[in-house]
């Protein structure tokens, strides 16, 4: 039986590696310059990772779910070892095209696969505070631009640009390594009811076919992919949105882009614990009203305070979005197969890293304003509202749940829990 603090370590170790995704923008410009490719042509590579992210936590979920975490988590060291030592070849050859293939789509797919490995392992250690188990992983993600930033741009800087893709490829394995052989699902006793099956305790719920035919799981994967475009879009132009909108310095706005890290990690952690006493249905809800807000005022501020804590509020949303997500989906679905259905709804996280940015520049172009995008987004939250609110209300106790009573014993602790009232559920 494993410690439970320790499998959340592990589960971070995991996404602070892959998360390093984040902090490609740091070397795009080296890239260019070094490679002498064009902006479209290096920043292409970051679109292609977060697409291939999204399709192979589709594809691959259902196999992730049958290896279990330890398994899962190796193919995704795997894959993510050599994309970042085949992304070092590629750079020594100068290939765009090996770049695209090593980084964007073997890198992608370690991503998409890590990112859902540790899910439903820290769900099963954390029954009572779902949103805060997924949270502290996700947090992880969220927090790795601001380690792998500073850290990728003082190696570029001391060993060059193929020396630094090898430096980070073997310390990532290395991690990730370690992180992976100590996932383990947990060992339950159990006390159950005539009618509850041992089995059924940790792992009970629908299959991930069952659940993506229900109205409440295409729901959730639009209103996670109006999240993720609008706040994608938001960091693409964030900079030169601040330079152009309230007159901040280049300097001014590098530092408010530092912010924006941080305050994308903490969003994940404090929102997602959050929602284990407001529920995750209101957490959405409220999310969504915040940003309508935000959006609709970051059109027409003139003040960079306003303006940078407009900014900041709505990072806050976005990555609680993602960190509120599994165990959003735990509710509704159970854990039979969460990583499995956790990974279809991330493919709408590939598709928003594509739509996120292409929206902004075409609106961006075609009224000569940011404040078009921001009106635009504003009114696809209305939309996003108007759904959190109808999965709130139409949407029934579930139907798989046990009078059951489950005791996880680990190394230095144990927690039991019920089944609470509050649990929201799927009506098919």
């Amino acid at each position: 039986m494993r410690n439970r603090w320790l499998i959340a370590l592990a589960a971070i170790g995991i996404h602070i590696c892959i998360g390093s995704v984040y902090a490609w923008s740091v070397l795009t410009r080296p890239i260019m310059t070094a490679m002498g490719w064009s902006l479209k042509e290096t920043t292409w590579t970051f679109s292609l990772a977060i697409l291939f992210l999204g399709l192979s936590a589709g594809l691959l979920g259902s196999v992730a779910e049958k290896m279990g975490p330890k398994k899962s988590g190796l193919l995704s060291t795997l894959f993510f070892g050599v994309g970042m030592l085949g992304t070092s070849f590629a750079l020594s050859e100068a290939n765009l095209t090996l770049l695209y293939i090593f980084y964007g789509v073997i890198g992608g797919i370690g991503l998409g696969v890590g990112y859902i490995t540790p899910v439903s392992t820290l769900v099963k250690y954390f029954p009572r505070n779902r949103g805060f188990a997924t949270g502290l992983a996700i947090m992880g993600f969220g927090f790795a631009s601001l380690i792998a930033g500073p850290l990728m741009q003082w190696l570029t800087t001391q060993y060059g640009l193929v020396e630094t893709f090898q430096i980070l490829g073997i310390a990532y394995i290395l991690v990730m390594i370690a992180s992976s052989l100590y996932l383990k699902p947990p060992v339950n006793t159990v006390t159950t009811t005539a009618t509850t099956h041992p089995s059924q305790v940790l792992n009970r719920g629908m299959n991930a076919h069952d659940a993506m035919r229900t109205w409440q799981f295409s729901a959730l994967w639009w209103i996670f992919f109006i999240n993720i475009t609008c706040g994608i879009g938001l960091l693409a132009v964030a900079s030169p949105m601040a330079q152009e909108i309230v007159g901040m310095t280049a300097n001014e706005a590098a530092s408010m882009v530092g912010i924006i890290g941080l305050l994308n990690g903490l969003g994940r952690i404090v929102w997602s614990t959050v929602s284990d006493y407001l529920g995750r249905p209101f957490t959405y809800i409220l999310f969504f009203a915040i940003e309508i807000l935000a959006f609709l005022a970051l059109g027409n501020t003139n003040t960079s305070f306003v303006f940078q804590f407009l900014v900041f509020a709505i990072i806050t949303c976005y990555g609680g979005g993602f960190a509120c997500m599994p165990a959003y989906l735990n509710d509704l679905f159970g854990t039979k197969q969460l990583s499995a259905i956790h990974g279809r709804v991330l493919t709408a996280w590939g598709m928003a890293g594509i739509a996120g940015p292409t929206l902004v520049s075409f609106l961006r172009e075609s009224t000569n304003s940011y404040s078009g995008p921001l009106f635009v987004f504003s009114a696809l939250f209305v939309l996003n509202l108007i759904i959190a609110i109808a999965l709130k209300v139409y949407t029934k106790d579930r139907h798989f749940e046990a009078d059951t009573t489950v005791a996880l014993a680990s190394n230095n602790a144990e927690t039991t829990t019920t089944p609470g009232k509050d649990h929201q559920g799927v009506t098919a």
